[in-house]
């Protein structure tokens, strides 16, 4: 290492990628993006607060005061109490644990079908595309919302109802998520079509490539060309579609929650907190607006970060 890259470290304080590498590449791109930037440092403190939501937050979420019911923000709560006497700050705080939970396990679910799902359709084409692409027609003509309501009180009736090893297992965890399992599964069933579109259109472009076909000359297996040679060819557009889809689980999630199908009370959700806010927003609107612009502010930052992504590894900035 010369001095000049030396000095290059000390100055900014942290390794700096190398720039003719595709990921030193990506990082020079995306940071000239700064709407991106500041969005992804709003993501990361968003997450860094929802870890360790216990250690910033200045209360529990369902602790209760009921000297203290419905105050305006203040020097003791700094965005005022609900109409339980608890504390704005500290449920928005856990709330956050709730929309990137359910965001990020609901997008490990849709990469774990979409993606296997796309690639097979692409890959081997003919009647097993036709067949996979004639069942996700089929699921696209029913309605996202009204889906994944009607398979959420499928699941709450059977776990209610059934018994067994599966059916307690199955209780216990949603019962320790509150009330989240039946919106993770529905979610993963609904959101895994238009990834799983993506991903199809990536791997008709990308099987016919010379590199495929001289691979193939040489005795690949089908199972190494899809996991060794196309699949690392299409993670730039897989990681633009999770990017874009977290935001849509995060607000859909919180509409669930707002129609009361989402986390069970007292645990906090956003979508729960502007549900209560809007029944008193005329005489308290604080417990509207926080919620209301949290959820806002999220949705934002996840929408640029995923635009900054998308830019950063758009091939025809490769050069630039």
């Amino acid at each position: 290492m010369n001095s000049s890259q030396t000095s290059r470290l000390l100055s900014v304080g942290f390794i700096v990628p190398d720039r003719r590498t595709p990921f030193g590449q990506f990082v020079r791109r995306f940071s000239r993006n700064r709407a991106a930037v500041v969005s992804g440092l709003f993501v990361l403190l968003l997450i860094v607060v929802a870890v360790f939501a216990p250690l910033v937050a200045p209360r529990g979420y369902d602790e209760v005061n009921f000297a203290a019911i419905t105050v305006e923000p203040s020097a003791a709560y700094l965005l005022g109490t609900d109409a339980l006497g608890r504390d704005v700050l500290s449920r928005l705080i856990y709330g956050s644990r709730v929309s990137l939970l359910v965001s990020f396990v609901a997008q490990t679910v849709i990469i774990m079908i979409g993606v296997p799902i796309g690639i097979i359709s692409g890959f081997y084409g003919g009647w097993v595309d036709m067949v996979i692409q004639r069942v996700i027609d089929v699921l696209y003509a029913f309605p996202s919302l009204l889906f994944i309501i009607i398979i959420m009180t499928y699941l709450q009736g059977t776990l209610s109802e059934s018994e067994g090893a599966l059916a307690e297992v199955l209780a216990r965890i949603n019962d320790s998520t509150g009330g989240l399992l039946g919106v993770l599964i529905a979610l993963g069933l609904v959101f895994w079509l238009t990834i799983s579109r993506i991903v199809r259109g990536e791997v008709l472009a990308q099987k016919e490539k010379e590199f495929i076909l001289a691979a193939r000359a040489m005795g690949a297996t089908n199972r190494h060309l899809m996991v060794h040679h196309i699949l690392p060819n299409i993670l730039a557009p897989v990681l633009v579609a999770i990017a874009f889809g977290i935001p849509n689980v995060i607000m859909l999630e919180a509409g669930l929650s707002y129609l009361g199908l989402g986390t069970k009370p007292p645990i906090p959700s956003w979508g729960l907190m502007i549900a209560e806010g809007v029944k008193n927003y005329r005489s308290f609107p604080h417990l509207l607006i926080w919620p209301g612009v949290t959820l806002a502010l999220t949705l934002l930052s996840f929408n640029y970060l995923g635009d900054g992504i998308r830019q950063a590894l758009d091939p025809s900035l490769r050069n630039k």
